[in-house]
């Protein structure tokens, strides 16, 4: 959700709480446990599900193994759920024309910079910065070009799913908004 009107500008930002996240967390922690269950029957020697059979499956090194993956599993699966449940990467952009102040904040991990504040003036922004990275993993990034502490990124974009259209007919508006040039890398 976003808000704009004629002198400000704020864009929400979703951070780690996408159904992607929500589904690769769900599947690891699945597959983790059934890992996790498997090598612990072929530890005991007998079934403890019978959807997971482990009668022909060794203690040694078959069911050690899997029962490393299922405890490396659950610890990585924790690790997405704690992102999912703290909403890393959470926050806001907000361009207060009246003021002259930008302002960037971000929601991180637990501890003592959890708060990500960022302000400046916006008389020190020098351009808004497209960059397009072609290859296996291409992608897209916005940023805005700061004088004194360089590129600021803004957001980041999978190609699959946002087209380089939209992230140049955004880059464009806050160009616009903002009064100051684009640069495509």
């Amino acid at each position: 959700m976003n808000w704009r009107s004629k002198y400000i500008w704020i864009e929400l930002l979703k951070g780690s709480r996408k159904t992607s996240n929500f589904l690769w967390s769900f599947i690891l922690f699945l597959g983790s446990l059934g890992f996790l269950v498997v090598g612990t029957s072929s530890y005991l020697g007998r079934n403890l599900l019978s959807v997971f059979p482990s009668d022909q499956i060794l203690f040694f090194p078959q069911g050690l193994i899997m029962s490393f993956y299922g405890i490396a599993g659950l610890f990585i699966s924790s690790y997405l759920w704690c992102t999912i449940l703290w909403n890393v990467g959470s926050g806001y952009d907000q361009f207060d024309r009246k003021e002259g102040i930008v302002s960037i904040f971000r929601w991180g991990f637990p501890g003592i910079n959890r708060r990500i504040l960022l302000r400046f003036l916006m008389e020190d922004i020098q351009s808004i910065r497209i960059q397009n990275q072609e290859g296996i993993y291409s992608h897209c990034i916005l940023y805005m070009e700061i004088r004194g502490q360089g590129a600021i990124p803004l957001s980041r974009t999978n190609k699959n799913f946002l087209t380089l259209d939209k992230i140049e007919e955004k880059a464009a508006e806050l160009a616009y908004f903002l009064s100051v040039p684009i640069e495509v890398f």
